[in-house]
This record gives structure tokens, sequence and C-alpha cells, in this order.
């Protein structure tokens, strides 16, 4: 059989061999340090035979297959330590993830020094360095075995495969677990590990199911490599911006108002008034918009047309039971019937077309108790939601356009380096969540496909990511853990049109159906609230800070002209503040760093008798002395041109 490298490089053998045989025929070197196969495209175990002739990569840690693979095994080794320590504990899963793995227990919770025993106690099995094995079972007998091993969770995934699975298990000493692979061939190839954090995991993901104890952990093959991690971590502590902005009194969170909302403070209120005014502003002034302003609830009947009650009902809040005379309302999921129904009120003709409707909706989601965090999973968020009604002919430069709106806005924002973007496609193995036909997916779909590929516009796509509506571009970013969340869509609506009897009259006087896109130009104002906390680490820039100046006078006496100097400034609309306590200048200067104000400015006698303020900033530190005016007309341009500059020292 003829076996083709990677590197192109064809090696023959005459008989079968595993693909672990291979890397050794190829280099003793490349076989130590393997974790995993890759057949023809597809990963596989090292322990896999190849039989035909076929395209091998040997995967390593330097590919990310390959450390999925060694942190998978680095997962087993953990499980295997908590057994040992705690014998009663039951297995649930434990698979690799981006930066680490994890393993779900059924077991108390952990506290730092049960963590650091059982890393410990994994550091002993892997010196052990037993060699991992694998073997499959028939499904009744893999099911008796794990009931003998007293492992409930793991005989409800085997009773949860198809009958067709085979069901593989891999063993490393006295330790065997169910797991489809691939691992490597002992647990000796694992360098530097590192257990993270514990926390509550619902088993499977749903709040309906038990709360099991999770442990999260990563591992290295150098540990320097470990050690540059644990430094990345402290940092995502300091960018959190769950920590940072309940620290910076942006936002903060009550028990009994409710998980996932929010109760934005006045710092973190101005960010989003700043945003909020601006980007209506943009989208009136330069982008040819016109405002509505649409009820935040609706009765049934209105989702039932749009498709939201059949296919969304379990994300609204509903008030009230459908009963007879009686009339059942929801809180609002969406604004686009709310805006059609502003379309319809007055008849239109294909003159009138394009008409792009803007409006800051607030709107309600029923996400699980499970899901919230912070600022980025919540249950009532806002957003700068737009829904343009365009001919079919204006649909592909109008949808150019919101691309180019939304770039825009991230560009502005100092972020659109930091995102990626996603074609999100129905799933056609589940039509039955979708409304039209797959001609029309396939078309709308084809259509946004090649609008990307015209712009240049790297992109991945994503099955069954759609909404049920229509396919759609998210512009997708991740926090500071590496989770990825949608920042803005850009949809492709040619159904809609249709339920809501909406039409426009054609050159002919005939009616015509037009097509709609769903659009946000920034997306939700609390997620990228929380996404420029983490993002600037709470050094916002100048324009979008809350407090862009602080005025400090060095004792009582210079605290009418500091009075005088912040008149002058809140007179030009820039947010500032007077620090008039009694308190030494260099206390001061420290609490106003710590706020992270962009400005700070000094006066005492010199500055009075002078007419002027030196000035400290984030981005020089010591600017020297100017007078009022000139750092107002200074500030004013930076803040008018929404410079992003970089904090360079501290003040």
């Amino acid at each position: 059989m003829k076996i083709t490298l990677k590197d192109g490089s064809v090696k023959e053998y005459s008989s079968s061999m595993s693909v672990i045989d291979i890397a050794k025929d190829i280099s003793e070197g490349l076989a130590r340090n393997a974790c995993a196969g890759e057949v023809d495209g597809k990963v596989v175990d090292l322990r896999t035979v190849v039989d035909s002739d076929c395209e091998l990569n040997i995967l390593t840690f330097n590919d990310k297959a390959g450390q999925a693979a060694y942190r998978h095994t680095t997962s087993h080794v953990l499980a295997e330590a908590v057994k040992r320590l705690y014998p009663d504990a039951k297995l649930a899963i434990g698979p690799s993830i981006e930066e680490g793995f994890y393993y779900d227990f059924d077991a108390p919770n952990f506290d730092r020094a049960a963590l650091d025993a059982i890393e410990k106690e994994m550091k002993k099995i892997i010196k052990e360095g037993a060699e991992i094995t694998r073997f499959t079972l028939p499904r009744e007998e893999a099911i008796r075995f794990m009931e003998e091993k007293g492992e409930p969770y793991k005989v409800e995934l085997i009773r949860d495969l198809p009958e067709d699975a085979e069901i593989s298990f891999y063993s490393q000493g006295e330790f065997t677990d169910l797991c489809a692979g691939p691992h490597l061939m002992s647990t000796k190839g694992i360098k530097a590990i590192k257990l993270i954090s514990s926390s509550g995991a619902y088993w499977r993901g749903s709040e309906k199911n038990k709360m099991l104890t999770r442990i999260y952990g990563t591992s290295y093959t150098k540990a320097a490599d470990l050690d540059a991690y644990l430094e990345h971590l402290e940092d995502i502590k300091k960018r959190d911006h769950n920590k940072l902005g309940r620290e910076m009194e942006l936002f903060t969170t009550v028990d009994v108002i409710g998980q996932g909302l929010p109760l934005l403070m006045p710092k973190g209120a101005k960010i989003i008034q700043t945003m909020q005014r601006w980007i209506e502003d943009t989208e009136d002034n330069e982008w040819g918009y016109v405002r509505t302003k649409t009820p935040l609830m609706a009765k049934s009947d209105l989702y039932k047309i749009s498709g939201h009650w059949d296919h969304y009902k379990e994300g609204m809040f509903v008030m009230g039971e459908e009963e007879d005379g009686k009339e059942c309302f929801a809180l609002r999921p969406m604004t686009c019937p709310f805006q059609y129904y502003v379309y319809k009120a007055t008849q239109h003709s294909y003159r009138d077309l394009p008409i792009r409707y803007g409006e800051t909706s607030t709107l309600f989601r029923n996400e699980d108790s499970g899901e919230m965090h912070g600022l980025t999973r919540v249950r009532q968020f806002t957003i700068s939601e737009g829904h343009l009604i365009v001919r079919p002919d204006q649909m592909v430069e109008e949808f150019k356009n919101c691309l180019a709106l939304a770039k825009h806005c991230l560009t502005v924002l100092g972020v659109e380096e930091d995102v990626t973007y996603r074609l999100s496609k129905w799933d056609p193995e589940n039509p039955e969540k979708y409304i039209g036909d797959a001609a029309t997916w396939e078309k709308t779909e084809g259509h946004i496909r090649s609008v990307l590929n015209e712009l240049g516009i790297e992109f991945y796509e994503g099955v069954g990511e759609a909404a049920f509506y229509g396919p759609k571009v998210d512009i997708q970013a991740k926090n500071v853990y590496g989770k990825e969340d949608t920042m803005i869509t850009i949809q492709w609506d040619a159904l809609l049109a249709e339920q809501f009897d909406m039409y426009y009259i054609d050159q002919n006087g005939n009616k015509v159906r037009p097509y709609i896109i769903h659009r946000t130009s920034m997306g939700c104002y609390e997620r990228t609230l929380a996404w420029l906390i983490e993002k600037y680490a709470g050094n916002f820039p100048t324009w979008l800070a809350p407090e862009q100046v602080r005025v400090l006078p060095i004792s009582e006496k210079y605290i009418d002209y500091a009075d005088s100097v912040l008149k002058k400034l809140k007179e030009k609309g820039i947010n500032a503040t007077l620090d008039a306590r009694s308190e030494k200048i260099g206390f001061k200067i420290r609490e106003t760093r710590l706020a992270h104000v962009p400005y700070m400015l000094v006066v005492g006698q010199k500055e009075e008798e002078e007419g002027v303020v030196s000035v400290r900033s984030r981005f020089l530190g010591d600017e020297g002395q100017k007078s009022v005016d000139t750092f107002i007309e200074e500030i004013l341009t930076e803040i008018k041109n929404k410079t992003i500059r970089k904090v360079e020292v501290t003040q």
C-alpha cells in the first residue's frame, strides 16, 4: 500500500500497519511526539490500522487535533486521580476544550486544597507511565461492564448511542473509561499539567438534570508553555468584564431582581448612552435610516404570523394563557414584525425603496439560568436593530452596505481585527426547524456566499446556525476566556414578507413582495460594553470614557480655581469631575489612575497664578503645563475624531 505523507512524499508498505508504527518508521522523534493521526482528512487514534492507500498526517501537539488528543488523555488522568482519592465519585464526561480540558463528576465540590491534592496524584500517575490500551465491547456487555463499576452516567451514555455504534473503552493501568478517543500511547507522554478551577455544571447541560462538579485544567508539552499560559490567565482575570465591570462600578446584579437582569450604574449607563447616540446619529445622518419606536410586547397573534410562536416560543416570556376570550401577550424577542406594520401602514411604490428602519430596541429572551453571565448573556438587552425593506434588485447592494456599516462600527470601536465572520446556514437534515423550501435556502445562502467572496471577507460556514426564516452573516468575537459570542448579525430574508402580506407597487402597477434585511450595526449594547471592558482592560478610548477628566487641587486653597476649570470643561460637554477631598495629591493621583480616567489636571498655586493646568495622562504620563483652552481644544479633537490612543505609561 502507498501512504502519501503531508510533505507529498510516499511510503510503501507490503502489509497493513498502525499509525504509530508508520510514525516510528518515519522517525523515532516523530513517534515520540505523535498524539494522533489523520487519515484522508479524518482524525484517528494512533492505534488505528492502515490497510490501503491513503494520505496520512501524523499529528503532534503543534496541531489542534493533536492538542485535543493530548489534553483528552490528560482528562483521563484527572479522572483516574479523582477515583483514587474519592472512590465514591461517579464519572460523567471529560472532553478536551480549546485551551485545556475538563471532567464532570458526581462528587462534592473541590476546593483549591483538593485540586492541589488531585494534581499531585495526577503527576504520580503520569510518572507511573502506564500504557494506554483500547478495546471494544458489544452494547449489552458494555452496559454490564459499567454497571458493575457503578458508573450510572456512563451507562446512560451507552444506552443513548446509536444501535450500530462501536462502543470503545480506553484503559491505563487499573483505570478504564468509556471513550471514542483518540489518546496518547501512554500517560508518560504528558509533561506539564495544571488544574485551574472547579465549578458546577448540569449533567448534559440541562438545568433539569443534576448539578455535577466540573474540574477545569490544561496541559502542555513544555513547562515554559504552561507558565506562559498561567500568566495569560492572570491577565484574563484582570480583564474579565464580570469582575472589572463591577470593580469600576459600571454594572451590578441583584438576586432579588433576577439572573440575566443587570443594573447599569451611572458610569456604565453613560458609556451606553454615548454609544447609542453615536450609532443613531451615524445611521440616520450618514446611512439613510429613519427611526421607529415600537411596543415592548404584543399579542400572541403577531408571533404566530411571524412564526416565532411555533419556532421560538420556549425562548419567550409569555404572559397569560390562550383561553377563550382572553388575550395572551409576550415580551418581544425581536423587533422585525413591529417594524413590518410600520411599513404596512402606508402604501409604497418601487420608488420609495429601499426603506431603512432603525430602532434602539429593548428585547427579552428567556435564556436558561445556567447560561447567564455578566453582560454577555442576559435576559433583557438593547440592540442597534434595523430592518431594510428593499426591492429584489437592491438586495445585494444593500446587504453590502450593511456589512460596510458593521465594519465601520467595529473600526471606530477599535475591534475590527478581533472578529471572525460566519455564514450561518440552515440544517437540511432538520427542515422542520425552518420555514421555506430547500431551493429558497440554497439560493439565499448562495447570494450571501457570493457577497462575502466578492468583498474579500474570510468566513467559515456554520450549519444549523441560521434563524428559522433565513441565513445570515454572524460577526463573532471571543471573550477573554475564549468563548465565542455573536456581536453583529446581518440576515437575508426572502420569506417573511409573504407571511405579513407586505408589498410595494412596481412600475407596472403590480403588487410585488419586497425582500428584507434584518441587521444590527453594532449589536447588543450590553454585550458590546462587556467586550470593550475586556478589550481595553477598563481603559476606554477617551470618547467613550464615562469620566474623561478629573481635576485634582493640591490642597483646599485651590478648590475655587479647580472648580472654575471644571466648569469650563463641562461647558464644552466634557465628562469631568473634581476631587475636592482633603487628601494628599499623591493619593488622589493613584485613585484617579485606578479609576481608569484618561486625563487628570493637577492645579496648585503656580497653575492658578498662570491660568494653566498640569496635565497627566495614561498615554504619555506627565504632559506638562497647558492653558485650559489649549487642553480643551486638544481633548475635544480627540473626542470628536474618536481617537484610540495606546496606553503607554501609567499616570
